[in-house]
């Protein structure tokens, strides 16, 4: 199954190039949620990748790990937080605990928060999260568990691009990594 999956993955992802002048190439990933397979494997990949974890709960950053985290507490039959943006919309009428998250590949520096009342020191988090590339959002996910002195066994993504370091660190486990999309160009 998890090589199939793999393999629908690759199938499904290509580079574009949004502005042709410019020789920049970005991630397509829109034939991931357009696929049926892949979105009825996403769950349980992700979730096997820690088969031993017993996660409570799954938190995960907007936008796209609204879709995939879901996904994977439903595989696990545990539940799920939505980690939201600080920014991105009207605030919510209701406590919230944010953490900075260091800069990410673009060099952004963002803030992630979620519901004060959600998360607790009996949680398990498992972070899911679409694609790793500096560990950014992992990191101010696993600092926002700790302020709320939750316990992180680990971040699944699809797609880890992380130095091996960064990686161990923050127990980072993907079902490809970036060499695994680089037979497209790029």
């Amino acid at each position: 199954m998890a090589s199939d999956l793999r393999d629908l993955l690759r199938a499904e992802f290509r580079w574009t190039e949004p502005d042709p002048a410019s020789g920049l190439l970005v991630s397509d990933r829109s034939g991931w949620w357009r696929n049926a397979q892949i979105l009825d494997g996403l769950g349980p990949g992700l979730a096997a990748l820690f088969p031993h974890a017993r996660p409570t709960v799954v938190v995960s950053p907007e936008v796209t790990g609204f879709l995939l985290g879901p996904l994977v507490a439903r595989a696990l039959g545990v539940g799920f937080v939505e980690a939201y943006r600080a920014g991105v919309r009207r605030p919510i009428a209701e406590p919230m605990t944010w953490a900075q998250v260091p800069a990410d590949h673009r060099g952004d520096v963002q803030h992630l928060g979620v519901r004060t009342q959600l998360i607790g020191p009996d949680d398990r988090v498992l972070v899911v999260d679409d694609w790793a590339v500096t560990g950014a959002q992992a990191r101010g996910l696993h600092a926002l568990m700790s302020a709320l002195d939750a316990t992180v066994v680990g971040t699944a993504v699809i797609v880890d691009e992380c130095p091996p370091s960064v990686t161990a660190e923050l127990g980072i486990r993907g079902l490809l990594t970036g060499v695994d999309l680089s037979s497209t160009p790029g």
